[in-house]
C-alpha cells in the first residue's frame, strides 16, 4: 500500500459484496422493527358469530323442555349481552367488533323481533332465507362468507362461533386460512351431543354454556287451549300421555304423509342433517302430531324425541 490508495480502493470485490449484504440486511431489520412497533400499538380484535336458530332450539329444550320457538321467549338482548362479557373476560386484550346474528326469515324479511335485536348496539342481524318446507337456507353461507371475508381482511384475531352444524366446518377452515383463532361455544345438552363432531375437531378452543348461565334468558310460555282449539273438541284425549311407541307410530305416519305431500326430493333434503330437524320443520312435526294425537306434547322431551325418532326412522328406510 502506498500513501495515494485508500482502505476502500483496496477491498476485494467479496468484502465489497458483503457490506453492501449488511447494510440492505440492516435496513430490512429496522423496517421489521418499524412494523412490529406499529402492530404492537393495534389492539386484537374478536366477534362474537351466533347461529340463532341453533342457539333457540338447544336453549329451549335445556331450559324449558322444547325447541318450538313458540312455546318460549328468548331475552335475545340479554344472552347477546352476556356473550359480550364471556368474550370480554377470555379475550381481555381484545376489541369487540360487534355480535353478528344469523336467523331464517320468509323473503328476508325481519320479523318484529329480529327488527329489536338489530336495534341493539353493536349487533349485526344476517337473515336466510326460509323455503317452502319452513327449512332454514343460506345462514350457514352467510356465516362462512363474513368469518373469511375479516379474517383475510385482519379485522379480527379471534371469532367466537355459537353453533352446531357440521355445515360450518368449512367456515372454520376458511377463517383459520387467514390466521384467525375461531372458539367454538356450545349450549349444554340434556342428554348426548347437540354440535357435530367434526366441528369439535375442527375448532381451536370449545366453551359450553350451562343449565344456570341459559336458565335467566329463557322464559317458558304457558300453553294455552286457544293455541290448539283441536283439543277441545268433545272426545279429545285425555289422562296420561300416550306411550313413547304411540308417538313413535305417530312420527313415522307423518314421515310418509309428508313424502307424499312433498316429494322425496324436499325429504331428501333433511337426511344430512340427522339426528336434527330444522326448526321450522321440527316445529311443524309437533303440530302435526298434536293433532293426531289430539293432545298436547309441550314439556314432555322424552315424547318429542320419540317422535323425532319414529319420523328419521321411517325417513330413512326410504332412501
Amino acid at each position: 500500500m502506498n500513501d495515494t490508495e485508500t482502505p476502500a480502493q483496496l477491498q476485494t470485490p467479496d468484502a465489497a459484496v458483503a457490506m453492501s449484504l449488511d447494510a440492505r440486511l440492516e435496513a430490512t431489520n429496522a423496517l421489521l422493527r418499524r412494523m412490529l412497533a406499529e402492530v404492537s400499538k393495534t389492539p386484537s380484535t374478536h366477534a362474537i358469530f351466533v347461529d340463532a336458530g341453533y342457539l333457540h332450539a338447544a336453549a329451549g329444550l335445556l331450559v324449558a323442555g322444547t325447541e318450538d320457538r313458540r312455546s318460549f321467549d328468548l331475552d335475545a338482548e340479554g344472552i347477546i349481552e352476556a356473550f359480550i362479557d364471556t368474550a370480554r373476560t377470555i379475550f381481555a386484550d381484545s376489541r369487540l367488533l360487534r355480535v353478528y346474528w344469523y336467523d331464517g326469515a320468509r323473503r328476508r324479511i325481519h320479523t318484529p323481533e329480529q327488527q329489536a335485536i338489530a336495534d341493539l348496539p353493536d349487533v349485526k342481524v344476517r337473515l336466510g332465507n326460509l323455503n317452502a318446507n319452513n327449512q332454514q337456507k343460506g345462514v350457514d353461507s352467510l356465516i362462512r362468507t363474513d368469518l373469511e371475508s375479516l379474517a383475510r381482511h385482519r379485522a379480527i384475531s379471534d371469532a367466537a362461533l355459537v353453533g352446531g352444524d357440521e355445515d360450518l366446518v368449512s367456515a372454520v377452515e376458511a377463517a383459520q386460512g387467514y390466521g384467525a383463532r375461531v372458539h367454538l361455544w356450545g349450549i349444554e345438552a340434556g342428554e348426548g351431543r347437540n354440535q357435530a363432531q367434526p366441528l369439535l375437531w375442527e375448532v381451536d378452543s370449545q366453551r359450553v354454556f350451562d343449565l344456570d348461565f341459559c336458565r335467566p334468558y329463557v322464559t317458558r310460555r304457558p300453553v294455552t287451549m286457544y293455541e290448539y282449539p283441536e283439543f277441545e273438541r268433545e272426545g279429545a284425549a285425555a289422562g296420561p300421555p300416550p306411550s313413547r311407541d304411540e308417538v313413535r307410530f305417530v312420527g313415522a305416519r307423518i314421515a310418509a304423509t309428508w313424502l307424499g305431500e312433498r316429494g322425496r326430493e324436499a325429504m331428501a333434503e333433511l337426511l344430512p342433517g340427522h339426528p336434527y330437524l330444522p326448526g321450522p320443520v321440527d316445529q311443524d312435526l309437533l303440530i302435526e302430531a298434536e293433532r293426531l294425537l289430539q293432545r298436547s306434547l309441550r314439556g314432555h322431551a322424552v315424547l318429542r324425541r320419540a317422535l323425532r325418532d319414529g319420523f328419521w326412522g321411517h325417513l330413512q328406510g326410504q332412501f
